[in-house]
Parts: C-alpha cells; structure tokens; sequence
C-alpha cells in the first residue's frame, strides 16, 4: 500500500515553520478517510512536499509523536496511530491549520442546512446581503459515539451554491471554504464565552438544562475584508479545551 498523502501547505513566514507543518499534518491525520495508508511517507519525502529543511519536519513529527497521533520506528518508517484522535488541548498560533486541526477528527452529521434571512446577531457581518444560507452539524467522538459539539455556520450564498454537502461530513467548514471553494482567506477571529445549554443544545449533546458549555464563535474574512462564515460551535464543557499560546516578536 503506498504511503500516505498529507494535504499540501501555504507556509506563512510569519509562524513557526514547525508548527504550521505539525498542524497541517494533524488535519490530515484526522480527517484521513477510513481506507487511508497509516505509513508516513519519508522525513524527505515530507520535507519536499512542504518545502521545509528535514530538521524542520523532524521537529513536526516529534510533536505529532508526543501527542500519540504517530509512531516512529528505526528502519520501519513512521505510521499514524489507528486509534489517532484529538485528545490533547492545542497551541493556536494564529494559522488557519491550527482552526481546522482543532475541529477535525470526529465524526460528523450534517442535520440540516437551507437559506434563511440574516439572523439579527449575524446582521453586522453581513450588511450586503438579506439572506445566508445555514448548516446545522452534530459532531460525535469516534471511539465512544458521545456527542461533543453541534455547529451552525452562516454562509453568504453565493459561496453555499459551491459547497458540497457531504465535504461537510469529513471536514470542517474552514477547510471546505478554502480547499474546496477556492475562498481566499485572510483571517478568522475566535471567541470562546462560558454559556448555560438551552433546550437544543441540551437534547443535542446529551447533557442536562441550563448546564455549563463553552460557546465558540468563529468570524471568518476573505481577503477583501468581507465575512464570508459565521460559525457558532457548543461543545460539551466536558469535552473541550482551547489555549492560545502569545510569541513574542
């Protein structure tokens, strides 16, 4: 079986070169399809496909392989765990890699989506437009099948009438927009608030009324500055950490 095909990467000099690489090689680990090689290609191999130093990747790997999301072996190669999930909190440093290393790795059903008039919360990112159309998603863990978090992404329709539904299913909305829809995106900015669970949320992630989940809100801006996805995520207070980590300059 060949080895496995990790997504390609567009390095930003501005970030750890180590770090953009481990997250974006994380995404693809997580996300992998369920037929997927567990054989890494080579430290070369990855290097190349990259375009980084070998020392470089060598310091990728060596995060992944703390995480338990890959082994290495001397002379035998470097595999994907099989049981690989998200499990440890991660570093957001700022790549969008990092966004969707943070919501891969789960399992994924689309509930729901169709066109809707802007909501009035959402009607400061979308001035322009009367309507976005909306995709309501429920993430389970894979090993255990819990619900973890349900989503809700606001998207300007033009952009909708290019998504595929069932991309959804096995990657995040960020990833779908760039990859698949070509979205060039400039920035996303994140908020994480403590909430009480209405009614949906309660029934939808299995845990009592009014009881403790984080609410993220992810505001994503393509490269004119406009918002092109507002995604609102609940995750299970129970299931979710989130650390930023400030570099100095």
């Amino acid at each position: 079986m060949s080895a496995f095909a990790p997504d390609s990467l567009v390095l930003n000099r501005k970030l750890p070169l180590w770090y953009q690489v481990s997250q974006s090689l994380r995404a693809s680990i997580l996300g992998r399809s369920p037929d997927a090689s567990l054989r890494l290609p080579t430290e070369e191999q990855l290097a190349a496909h990259y375009g980084v130093s070998v020392l470089t990747m060598r310091q990728a790997l060596k995060e992944l392989e703390q995480e338990g999301l890959i082994s290495r072996h001397r002379r035998r190669g470097t595999f994907i765990e099989p049981g690989a999930r998200r499990s440890a909190p991660r570093r957001l440093l700022g790549s969008i890699d990092a966004i969707v290393a943070q919501q891969s790795g789960e399992r994924t059903a689309v509930l729901g989506h169709g066109t809707a008039p802007v909501p009035g919360e959402l009607a400061e990112y979308f001035p322009d437009v009367t309507e976005v159309v909306t995709y309501r998603r429920l993430r389970r863990d894979a090993e255990t099948d819990e619900p973890t978090n349900w989503a809700e992404n606001a998207v300007r329709p033009e952009l909708a009438d290019r998504i595929d539904v069932a991309d959804l299913e096995r990657w995040p909305m960020t990833k779908v927009l760039r990859d698949a829809v070509g979205v060039r995106i400039s920035r996303i900015t994140d908020t994480v608030e403590a909430r009480l669970a209405d009614p949906v949320t309660a029934g939808l992630l299995d845990v009592p009324l009014l009881s403790p989940i984080l609410h993220y809100t992810g505001v994503t801006y393509d490269e004119d500055g406009r918002v092109v996805d507002v995604a609102r995520i609940r995750y299970r207070g129970d299931r979710f950490s989130f650390t930023v980590t400030v570099e100095a300059d």
